[in-house]
């Protein structure tokens, strides 16, 4: 460019003293030889500018979101053809949870329902987040229907493709909730061993659902709020027997010890 401007300034000099009849006519011509082929010059350059800038932006990948590469195709060097994928990204605000519900249980499973979840190597957290959709047909080998939930906002992992277990809110209801070791079995009979004027009672209980990540289950009947029962019972115990409650140093837990009866 400073170049083409020079050779313009000489040229316009000489035309000047040219038509002042101190300038040749040679000279004007071979100015104007030297500002042309500046020119030619300039726009060349300004042409290959413009294709090194278009090949520098072939260059860079640029994802349409922020978000975090999952997975690299290619390393620096690697000649990336035309349809290759390159890059895995995920977008950290679309990440959802997808669970399958039992078709028995689809009529009490609306859009907007609030789910409680918990993610694989996220531990004992627990995620929430509500229904977004319910696929319109089930799955003709398992006949489940799958179900599609958005986290709330802000609280998505940054790890997809993890396992998860969800429980969808149909309802409030009241119901009692024992520790899994608190119940013991007898074939299909499910009993505890509730403790009543210093003795146990051995007292037949009917169980409702159960979640496997606490350890919990719901006792649907035969006993009430408030009831005393013995934690983790031994299988040495008989209905009657006597026991003695004594409170430990941590004041959180409490213990019994059996006697005899």
């Amino acid at each position: 460019r400073q170049a083409f401007e020079q050779a313009e300034r000489t040229y316009q000099r000489i035309k000047t003293l040219q038509a002042q009849g101190m300038s040749s006519q040679q000279a004007l011509d071979d100015a104007e030889v030297r500002r042309n082929s500046a020119q030619s010059d300039r726009v060349a350059a300004d042409a290959r500018t413009v294709a090194a800038r278009q090949q520098r932006a072939r260059t860079e990948v640029r994802a349409p979101f922020d978000g975090v590469v999952s997975d690299r195709k290619v390393s620096a060097g690697d000649t990336a053809a035309i349809g290759k994928e390159l890059l895995k990204v995920i977008d950290p605000t679309s990440m959802r949870f997808e669970g399958l519900v039992s078709a028995d249980r689809l009529g009490d499973i609306r859009v907007g329902q609030v789910v409680m979840f918990r993610v694989n190597g996220y531990g004992q957290g627990e995620f929430t987040g509500k229904v977004r959709h319910v696929d319109a047909s089930a799955d003709e080998m398992t006949r489940q229907v799958a179900v599609i939930v958005d986290f709330a906002p802000g609280t998505a992992p940054k790890t997809a493709n993890l396992y998860a277990e969800g429980r969808i809110a149909t309802g409030e209801s009241k119901a009692l909730l024992l520790p899994e070791a608190t119940v013991m079995k007898e074939g299909d009979k499910a009993f505890v061993w509730r403790i009543q004027g210093g003795k146990v009672a051995k007292t037949a209980v009917t169980l409702g659902e159960r979640d496997p990540r606490r350890g919990e289950v719901v006792v649907a009947s035969g006993i009430a709020a408030g009831d005393q029962l013995l934690r983790t019972p031994g299988s040495t115990l008989v209905d009657g027997q006597k026991v003695e409650l004594t409170k430990p140093a941590n004041p959180a837990a409490t213990s019994s010890t059996a006697l005899g009866s």
